[in-house]
């Protein structure tokens, strides 16, 4: 088993300055409903931890929910902080989701359904996009990240046994390469690279979206950007 690891005190090694930021036109919600009824040729980026999970373990099926909220300035991104007393991902930044259960017709019903339980964000408000191509996590986890335009006036509801806060980043600013950094870890048996989003707080500190959360929104980046 790989040692525990603070991904914050790892050093960053690049960003990426390459990529241009994504136009105002491409972040509005008309654009990325068309690019997902008819998507471009595009190329998915290798960010999940196919390579490095235990072979040992059996995958479990999951999904979670990507909500775009369209608020007056902009879209936004919702995500949560989960608790630091969880067993998996404790007090890691994640989109609301979880586990595939038996009465779930497809992961889009996962993801609405553990959505709606996590944070209490109900359905109707919720259009679904599409999905991103599946990510693998290093835990043992096959997720299906399932994105969706929410429309304002939604109550949230938190489950105050999972979830620690719940927070949005605005949409431009994650589709901004020059946010994306690599870091690496290192261990005995190999390395990891992955992906970090550090967003700036108002108090000063920051919001550390990183590992599973980040690849999927390098992702969105990809398929917006092509």
């Amino acid at each position: 088993m790989r040692p525990a690891f603070d991904p914050e005190s790892l050093p960053i090694l690049s960003a990426d300055s390459q990529r241009p930021a994504l136009s105002a036109p491409r972040l509005r919600p008309e654009f990325i409903r068309h690019r997902f009824v008819s998507p471009p040729a595009w190329q998915p980026e290798l960010t999940d931890e196919s390579r490095v999970y235990d072979r040992t373990q059996t995958l479990r099926d999951a999904a979670v929910l990507i909500p775009l909220i369209q608020r007056q300035d902009g879209l936004t991104v919702l995500l949560t902080q989960r608790n630091a007393n969880l067993s998996a991902h404790a007090g890691q930044i994640s989109f609301p989701g979880g586990r595939w259960e038996p009465e779930d017709g497809d992961r889009i019903a996962t993801a609405l359904r553990e959505t709606e339980e996590e944070i209490g964000l109900a359905r109707e408000f919720v259009e679904v996009l599409g999905a991103l191509p599946d990510y693998i996590t290093g835990t043992g986890f096959h997720v299906s990240p399932v994105v969706g335009l929410v429309r304002d006036g939604f109550v949230l509801r938190p489950d105050a046994r999972e979830v620690a806060d719940v927070f949005e980043v605005p949409l431009a600013f994650l589709m901004d390469p020059a946010h994306h950094q690599v870091r690496l870890f290192r261990w005995v048996d190999g390395e990891r690279r992955f992906y970090a989003m550090p967003y700036p707080t108002d108090s000063g500190g920051h919001r550390f979206i990183w590992g599973a959360t980040a690849g999927m929104l390098r992702n969105l980046y990809h398929l917006l950007a092509a």
